[in-house]
């Protein structure tokens, strides 16, 4: 994180052994730093030969850093208002570093691997180099050489800065000093958008090598996953209950709202909740010569299925309740063959009037039949294909030849299954991307597309966070100098009195941060656990 530059117009200098005349690496019980002089030259020649654009380009920076400083110092006061009304709620600044500051921590569900843990370390760092060439390239344009940017380590808290010739600092005018103080604030919100746009644009960057949209693509299946021996690693996720799926967000909402679906009027006041319940009135059309052979005692691959009387627009309740109650009326039958039927009745779902957008199609050998599900409980019909997988190569090389053997309903290159459970502890079980190669496919070009989505979104969340944090009024952060030079335009306070409200809205600031930092921290160890 960056630490603000000592000043400055006569005050004294911050607590961290960053003097001028000290150009030397610095080490201490509490404070470690590395210093680098290899770019003091290329970065003052820079600045020089571009000074009027860069300082154009600063200016609009420093309005848009002085009305970030604006909004974030009214939140952070909101915030600790509304904490003594509503302590359990994160609002203001806290809500803001939540979705942004430790947004990244949700991007990596459950353990973090290698990949994750480099795209946040690679992010952070690359964040804190854009706010801090933001203060050098700004510097160097208004004249002020650069003595040395660096690396450091206080205490635990890892940071970088950039180091200036401060008795030049101080002769110069405030704008200048304005433009200096906000760049790096305005750096990272301009680094923040670019990543924006460069993740919304993806698909159409990637679109060459990668299908996008076709089906999810699996890319890890933990054995902790309710799924785990149904999908494998590459396989495509095509339907989840008969609905087409394009990318992982569907996915997690389709899951999502199996807890808040459920039955419309006129059904609910017919008592169909309160029987067992059914998922949703999914209906195969089973062959009666099925039903007849079925038994009435289930096994480990095998459901219980109801009948589902029907005519040609609704079902018919009277005294349904009575039937699917008694034994003889319930059947067993394997599951993964009855996923491969024909569907009745609701599965495109229900419209708003209470009539259902599938009717009885069934034949006159055939009989509409509904899985029986304990309260609670879902059940999911999940359809995939194996497009990358050696059987499926093999397959297709080889069609004529496995045509022949094992007819055209061949089922190696993708089958159908059901889960039956917590459709809930699907929705982060695996891990998808919407990705799917074009040509030729590897491991590495598998995940590439995952990786580039992580390392922009975390760049965003960092780099933001960064923007937000040193906007802060608090002590040894941006937002101090930031304050203290916007103060000096009001020529009516002495120097005295404005230098006693910039003390107070310091420590102000420092304390309500303080605060809300805190009670960010506790909401979100509990949302963890």
């Amino acid at each position: 994180m960056a630490i603000k530059r000592p000043r400055r117009r006569g005050r004294p200098q911050t607590v961290l052994p960053l003097h001028s005349s000290s150009t030397r690496n610095a080490v201490s019980c509490w404070y470690c730093d590395f210093k680098i002089h290899t770019f003091n030259e290329a970065l003052f020649s820079l600045g020089r030969r571009y000074s009027r654009f860069i300082k154009m380009w600063f200016t609009v920076g420093a309005a848009f850093s002085l009305v970030t400083l604006t909004g974030v110092s009214l939140m952070l006061l909101w915030d600790s208002t509304d904490a003594l009304t509503l302590p359990l709620r994160t609002s203001g600044v806290n809500g803001l570093l939540q979705r942004w500051l430790f947004g990244t921590t949700f991007l990596f569900p459950g353990s973090i691997s290698i990949l994750d843990a480099s795209c946040m370390i690679i992010s952070t760092m690359l964040s804190v180099g854009v706010h801090e060439f933001g203060h050098g390239i700004a510097a160097a344009s208004e004249g002020l050489r650069i003595e040395y940017i660096a690396v450091f380590l206080a205490i635990f808290f890892p940071g970088a800065l950039v180091a200036f010739d401060y008795d030049w600092l101080q002769s110069l005018p405030q704008s200048s000093a304005l433009r200096i103080y906000c760049a790096g604030i305005w750096h990272n919100i301009t680094f923040s958008a670019a990543c924006c746009l460069t993740l919304i644009s993806l698909p159409v960057i990637l679109h060459p090598f990668y299908l996008y949209g076709q089906g999810p693509l699996v890319l890890a299946v933990p054995k902790a996953s309710p799924l785990y021996g149904y999908l494998s690693p590459y396989d495509v996720i095509v339907s989840v209950d008969a609905s087409n799926i394009k990318n992982p967000h569907e996915w997690i909402n389709i899951m999502a709202n199996y807890d808040s679906q459920m039955l419309p009027e006129p059904y609910v006041t017919k008592g169909i909740q309160s029987f067992e319940a059914l998922s949703h009135i999914k209906g195969y059309c089973v062959p009666d010569n099925w039903i007849k052979a079925s038994s009435t005692s289930c096994g480990d691959e095998l459901a219980d299925f109801v009948y589902w009387p029907c005519n040609n627009s609704r079902p018919v309740f009277d005294n349904i309740r009575d039937k699917m109650n008694k034994s003889e009326s319930k059947h067993c039958l394997i599951a993964r063959d009855v996923v491969k039927l024909k569907k009745c009745w609701s599965w495109s779902g229900f419209n708003v009037n209470g009539s259902i957008g599938r009717v009885c199609e069934c034949l006159e050998d055939e009989t509409c039949m509904t899985p029986v599900q304990i309260p609670g409980m879902s059940w999911v019909e999940v359809t995939y294909s194996s497009p990358y997988s050696s059987q499926c190569l093999e397959y297709r090389r080889n069609a004529s030849t496995y045509s022949e053997n094992y007819g055209f309903d061949s089922t190696f290159c993708g089958g159908t299954f059901v889960f039956i459970g917590d459709a809930l502890s699907l929705a982060h079980s695996i891990h998808l991307s919407a990705y799917q190669p074009r040509w030729t496919f590897t491991a590495y070009m598998a995940h590439m597309p995952d990786a580039l989505e992580k390392f922009l979104a975390c760049c965003f969340h960092i780099s933001a966070s960064l923007a937000l944090v040193n906007s802060l009024p608090v002590f040894f952060l941006d937002g101090e100098s930031i304050l203290e030079t916007v103060l000096c335009y009001f020529t009516f306070l002495k120097r005295r009195p404005r230098l006693r409200f910039l003390r107070f809205c310091l420590v102000g600031g420092t304390i309500l941060s303080i605060i809300s930092f805190s009670r960010l921290l506790y909401f979100m160890i509990a949302a963890r656990k």
